[in-house]
């Protein structure tokens, strides 16, 4: 019998692929650390107390051509009709050059948060662009980078209005009957826990508006209207409430901006400016508001400074882009945008201009007045008078059969009640879908005359809110309107930035890792992309499937029986595990318990989300190596026993290592009649080698877009899905269009659904051997480079065996003390050799916190370690005196081409400025701007595109 070549059997050959160092590479760092192997490694890494918990079972990994297919098979089981839902979700183009130049180019994807400026530029560019357009069309100064979607904008309105109005006698919200459901239903989760009463209303009955300390308003309403809200706005002016209007971005091309009519703020989406529908996600909601109350806004803001060198530069502004820095103070726990989103939208009004999206809008407006028109001919009653493009038609007894008539035609109409449907147009209809559906409605009937309505079609906007204000008149929304213009602009913003396609981004909590080529295609697919979130349950088989299924791979990596994936962001899934402990703890009567303790070394959104959930915090204390204070943990659990409710823990630890009494310190919490909150940010050091669900933890979130390689975007979109023990699945988020109908924390059932397949398709083509594997590789990258550096730069913490987690910790603080040169310095110094500086001084200031990923080869690991031996020369130079104490390169990084090329006044060589080593000559990352002034930008707020002539000025 002849023998199988070994090449004729099949191969996976992703996990190569995904994970950076060769056999002979991980070899060569475990002889550096002192292993055989890398299970002798995790041995030493891992403490005894939780070896073998983990239950990762789990097959073999696919190949990518396989992995592909069997998605493209689910993706087929989604069924693409014509959708006319609405509901704050519309079909749209996304030009092709934006599709293929941003959303599918790495250079735009994989970018991180633009927390480091100097090597953001081009990101921020397109953030200002988004905050220009919004701030145009809602008439209002200041808008933020984007938050995650607009239920959620909506609830950071309302408390945004419980903290700023002056009626401080009322604890009531008004929101109108006329929102969107999905918006009502995620007010009333956010409200509940603290305190806050909704009342749902028709805002044409408001008796007395000192009721109220705040209302929300839609504009136009959900079901088509379009109201005039002036009288009612200025009577809740007096009455001391603020007013929010949730407001159509489209519709306000053409219809008065909110700001115009005396609007406190405006929430929305950005959807339907080219954004996909992706069944309910990831979308960009926006928030603008009034100038005074800036430093109270949620989320991102993009401001305008200047560089070292006099230059106009970009940055995120005033800190509110890290609310939860106040920790149990901070009103918000949001600490991510939606990017990528943004971005998009943005670069949607560029490449249309002011006339492009009148014109859109003056279209689908039109068209929604012949489909009106045509259906009064044919006997049904339109209840709007005045509306843009959404019509509700009250059709009684017949109701139920129009919706079956029009599944059968492959239409999708809104279901308002049982007497009642709507239908709203958008970006894609035309004329053939308006006579299909008057067809649908004729009952026989011959249909109208297309033509002849539309030769005479009077507009149905009220005249008394057509918009007279200019819009987009900034020359950037006037110039890139042919493709080529675009292509180049686009380009140009990405050669402004650093992203994982240029170099490792080493940023410790923040794990960007490898976003596969493979795990990226479906994304764009339209059977996940042109699906609406509300559409009916047998046209969306594919996405039940995929959710199943990929639940089913989370609760294996997480020892956990139950998952959400709804949460959008990591922020909402730790929002959602509190709801989910509180929940539990009231249905079993002790609505008592609100205490949460959480460790000193947590990060910041953990108070923050303990305060949103109606928790008190009692803050626990940390060793000397950066460990939880198992005695004081049980002092404290004690002595609150009877309130206790959770325990907020990071593991492995915000410093970077397994502890070793983490199995004890949820036994203390759960003999005290608490629940154990294991935040999963660090995750990528455990799937396949410890299980948080398996130790101790009652719930954790997810970070998708960290350990399961949903792209960072920019600064989003994420995923943030929880895992529960099975006591707290019934507490799990609910959804208006779900099983369980109360408790929604996002505006879609499922989050940020269309991008789930890179997850699913991730851990399918690792299979449970690549993800062990990955987590192996993620520690080992890890240990290399802290024993490379340790002898530079002190390790601050490590674990009992000299080991660190998947992240290290560089202490530079003593630096600061002989040399002068601070942990800044280096951080910018590190852009002249081409790469992003870590994490900076979180969780301990004055330190770098490291964190290389599996996906890093040995050669770009050994290419930052040298950067970093290279900058500790240096800052020895500046000790000694052969570098000048102020006027060096640390002090003075990065440095521009244009500074190269001008006059030279250093005391230190061009070449040491720019290629500090050889390999720089070979590939240069040149930064577009010198180091940015924080504090003139603080001092000089400006977060709108600034005219030509001031950046002339600058």
């Amino acid at each position: 019998m002849p023998i199988k070549p070994p090449f004729l059997g099949t191969a996976n050959e992703f996990i190569a692929r995904h994970i950076g160092p060769r056999d002979a590479e991980v070899q060569a760092m475990l002889d550096l650390l002192g292993y055989a192997d890398l299970e002798a490694l995790s041995a030493s890494v891992i403490p005894d107390s939780i070896k073998g918990t983990s239950v990762l079972e789990m097959g073999a990994g696919q190949s990518e051509a396989d992995a592909l297919a069997a998605i493209k098979a689910i993706a087929s089981k989604n069924q693409l009709c014509k959708t006319y839902i609405g509901q704050g979700y519309y079909g749209t183009h996304t030009p092709s050059p934006i599709l293929r130049n941003l959303l599918e180019n790495p250079a735009w994807y994989t970018a991180y948060t633009p927390y480091q400026p100097e090597i953001s530029q081009g990101r921020l560019e397109a953030l200002l662009n988004f905050q220009t357009l919004i701030s145009d069309l809602t008439g209002l100064p200041i808008a933020n980078a984007s938050l995650l979607d607009e239920g959620t904008a909506a609830a950071e309105a309302m408390t945004f209005c419980k903290r700023l109005a002056k009626n401080k006698a009322s604890n009531a919200f008004f929101a109108s009957k006329h929102c969107h459901p999905q918006t009502l239903d995620v007010l009333r989760t956010r409200a509940e826990p603290l305190g806050i009463e909704v009342v749902v209303g028709d805002e044409r009955e408001i008796a007395d508006a000192s009721a109220y300390f705040g209302a929300l308003l839609q504009y136009p309403a959900s079901n088509g209207d379009i109201f005039d809200y002036r009288d009612l706005v200025a009577r809740l002016h007096a009455a001391n409430a603020l007013v929010a209007v949730a407001a159509d971005l489209l519709a306000l091309c053409l219809l008065t901006a909110p700001g115009e009519f005396g609007a406190d703020l405006a929430i929305g989406s950005a959807q339907r400016f080219g954004v996909p529908l992706g069944f309910g996600g990831p979308h960009a909601a926006y928030f603008a508001t009034r100038d005074a109350f800036k430093r109270d806004m949620p989320g991102r803001l993009v401001g305008v400074s200047i560089d070292r060198h006099g230059q106009p530069a970009l940055r995120l502004a005033m800190q509110t882009r890290e609310q939860h820095i106040r920790r149990e103070k901070a009103t918000s726990n949001i600490c991510t945008a939606q990017v990528l989103l943004a971005n998009i939208a943005s670069m949607y009004a560029v490449y249309h201009g002011p006339q492009g999206l009148t014109r859109i809008a003056r279209r689908v407006h039109q068209l929604t007045a012949i489909l009106a028109q045509g259906l009064s001919k044919l006997g049904h009653a339109v209840e709007q008078e005045h509306f843009f493009d959404s019509l509700t038609l009250a059709t009684g007894a017949h109701t139920a059969q129009l919706h079956q008539q029009a599944r059968a035609m492959g239409i999708n109409l809104r279901e308002v009640d049982a007497g009642r449907l709507g239908l709203s147009l958008d970006e894609t209809s035309s004329q053939v879908d308006i006579e299909q559906l008057w067809a649908l409605f004729a009952d026989g009937q011959a249909l109208p005359d297309f033509e002849a309505l539309a030769a005479s079609i009077p507009s149905r906007l009220p005249t008394a809110l057509l918009r007279e204000s200019a819009i987009l008149s900034h020359p950037v929304f006037n110039r890139y309107h042919s493709e080529t213009e675009l292509m180049r602009y686009l380009r140009k913003l990405a050669d402004k930035d650093l992203a994982l396609d240029r170099s490792m981004i080493p940023l410790g909590s923040c794990t960007m890792k490898l976003n596969a080529a493979s795990e990226m295609i479906p994304v764009t697919w339209a059977e996940f992309g042109n699906l609406h979130p509300f559409a009916p349950a047998e046209q969306s088989q594919g996405y039940q499937q995929l959710t199943d299924e990929l639940e089913a791979m989370l609760c294996a990596a997480t020892g956990y029986d139950a998952v959400s994936l709804q949460p959008n962001a990591g922020s909402q899934g730790e929002y959602a595990g509190l709801l989910a402990i509180r929940a539990y703890h009231h249905s079993r009567g002790d609505d008592q318990r609100d205490i949460c303790l959480i460790p000193s070394s947590a990060h910041g959104t953990n108070p923050a989300t303990a305060n949103m959930a109606g928790m008190r915090v009692v803050v626990t204390a940390c060793d000397a190596r950066g460990n939880v204070d198992i005695a004081d943990l049980r002092a404290k659990a004690e002595e609150h026993q009877e309130r206790l409710a959770a325990l907020m823990i990071t593991y492995p630890s915000t410093h970077g290592v397994f502890e070793e009494g983490i199995r004890e310190i949820c036994a203390i919490i759960h003999d005290n009649g608490g629940q154990v909150y294991i935040d999963g940010a660090n995750m990528n050091a455990m799937v396949g080698l410890c299980a948080p669900g398996q130790f101790g933890g009652d719930v954790s979130h997810l970070n998708l877009h960290k350990t399961f390689c949903i792209p960072h975007g920019g600064g989003g979109p994420g995923v943030g899905p929880i895992g529960v023990k099975a006591h707290l699945a019934p507490f799990l988020p609910g959804h208006g269009h779900m099983q369980r109908k109360e408790g929604a924390v996002s505006a879609a059932p499922f989050g940020s659904a269309s991008i789930l397949p890179i997850t699913w398709m991730y851990i399918r083509m690792m299979g449970g051997a690549g993800l062990r594997r990955a987590s192996q590789l993620a520690i080992l990258n890890a240990n290399y480079i802290a024993r490379r550096l340790e002898e530079h730069f002190p390790v601050l913490y490590s674990g009992s065996n000299g080991l660190v987690a998947h992240e290290c910790i560089l202490d530079l603080r003593p630096l600061k003390d002989s040399s002068g040169i601070s942990v800044d310095d280096v951080a910018k110094r590190l852009i002249d050799f081409g790469f992003h500086a870590p994490t900076m001084s979180f969780p301990v200031a004055g330190t770098l916190m490291i964190e290389p990923t599996e996906s890093e080869a040995k050669e770009e690991l050994d290419r930052f370690c040298d950067a970093m031996i290279r900058i500790r020369e240096e800052i020895r130079a500046v000790e000694t005196g052969e570098l000048d104490p102020e006027d060096n390169p640390l002090k003075n990084a990065p440095h521009t081409a244009a500074e190269l090329v001008g006059d030279w006044t250093h005391p230190y060589s061009r070449e040491l400025a720019v290629y500090p080593v050889a390999s720089l000559l070979e590939a240069k990352y040149w930064p577009p701007v010198g180091r940015v002034d924080n504090v003139f930008g603080d001092r000089n707020l400006v977060c709108a595109c600034p005219s030509i002539e001031a950046y002339q000025e600058a």
